[in-house]
Formats: C-alpha cells, structure tokens, sequence
C-alpha cells in the first residue's frame, strides 16, 4: 500500500519524522474508525432489522480460506443469475461496488459507515488484526504467512474469506453473506469468541465480486466513479 515506509541511509532525521507521521495517521485512523462506530445506533438500525426479517436462513459453518480460481464466463453467467435470483426472492437489492479488487473492502465500508469510499481504512483495520492475531489465521493461508500479508496489504487485491473473518473479528460484526454458491446460498461469519455487536449484509457473486445488501427499496442512492461487476 502507499502507507508502506521506506527509510533512506544516511537521512535519519527525515526518517524518523515520516515513521513519525505515519504513526500519528494511523492513530487519527484508528480513532476516526472507533468514533464512527460508536454511532452505531443510526448506521446499523436497518441491517439489524434485515437480521429479523432474514432469521429464518440456515447458515452453513464457515470455513476461512484463500480465494479460488475464478470460474469462466458461462460458470460466471450462471452464478450471476443464481445470485439474482435468490435476492429477489429474499427481497434484497445490492449497492453496486466498483469493481477495482477493493469491492470486499468497499462493501464492508459501505455496511460500517455507509462510504464505500472508507475501504482503505477497513483494509488497514484488516491487515492490523492479521498481524496482531497471527495464530488465529495463519493455518488457513496456504504460503508463508509473511507473503500473504504483504500482498493483502496492496490496494486492489482482492479480500477472500480470511479477510472476512478478520473483520468479523476486528469490527466484533456478524458478517451475513448472500452467495451465489449452489450449495450453500447463506453463510455466516461470526467474531472468534465474541458477541457481535453489529451485523453486516453483503452478496457474494462467487469468487467474483462482493456487493453491499439492502433491503429492497432501500438501496441508497450514490454516482458510480468506476466499471462495475456486471452483464
């Protein structure tokens, strides 16, 4: 990410005053992060109501792990399709996320905070718990630990199922995902040892894309910037 350091020979007094700025930023990250989740309330009133309606889902165990390969585009076509479907049958309506590989990150942001826009943030948040909590991840990630981490710190890779746990755990959130999957539409991913104080809805277009849910009608309005996911 663009937050990596890079401390030059010869120059320790400029380095010490970036690694200084860097820690001071991502202190004003962290307390911006928990000054927005403190107002709960207003933020998670409608997902918390969606959590009611939808009550009756039966979830399958959630297992953490890597992302697979992506399918082709008949495969792709037909997940789409399964997706939709089963949406509407819910009565839910996506928020499109630009599709830029930050569309997990995004669709996470938009459920904490309503801004999309705040995926770096959710990614850093991510990437501490990783780091922090490493025994809890590390038997999932099929290469060295170090590896994943340094990749999953890039802006525009994609999230997989790992991340998700991690911001289960570092948002203490039920994460409730809608998959386009054939034998499992409804998986929960659930904080390690925690009571979950917040409930976030996203759809998971297999292996492709992540968007944020809505109960229908009640999709907030937002102006693309970027390509979407979409036939």
């Amino acid at each position: 990410m663009s937050e990596n350091l890079r401390i030059e020979s010869g120059r320790s007094s400029s380095s010490s005053l970036s690694c200084s700025s860097f820690h001071d930023h991502d202190t004003e990250d962290d307390q911006t992060i928990a000054t927005m989740l403190a107002e709960d309330e207003t933020l998670h009133a409608g997902s918390r109501q969606l959590g009611k309606r939808l009550s009756h889902l039966d979830s399958i165990p959630h297992a953490p792990r890597i992302n697979g390969e992506i399918p082709d585009v008949n495969d792709a076509t037909l997940d789409h399709e399964t997706l939709s479907e089963r949406l509407v049958t819910y009565g839910l309506s996506e928020l499109q996320m630009e599709g830029d590989g930050n569309c997990q990150f995004r669709a996470i942001a938009d459920q904490l905070f309503h801004k999309p826009d705040y995926h770096k943030h959710v990614r850093r948040q991510v990437i501490k718990q990783l780091k922090h909590h490493k025994k809890l991840y590390e038997s999932y990630v099929p290469m060295e630990y170090k590896t994943y981490i340094k990749q999953m710190k890039r802006s525009g890779e994609w999230g997989d199922h790992v991340t998700l746990q991690a911001a289960a755990d570092r948002f203490d959130a039920k994460i409730c995902l809608v998959t386009s999957f054939r034998d499992s539409c409804y998986i929960e991913i659930l904080p390690t040892n925690k009571r979950p104080t917040r409930e976030l809805w996203l759809s998971f277009w297999s292996e492709v894309h992540y968007n944020s849910l809505y109960t229908s009608g009640d999709v907030p309005t937002r102006l693309p910037k970027k390509k979407y996911w979409l036939f």
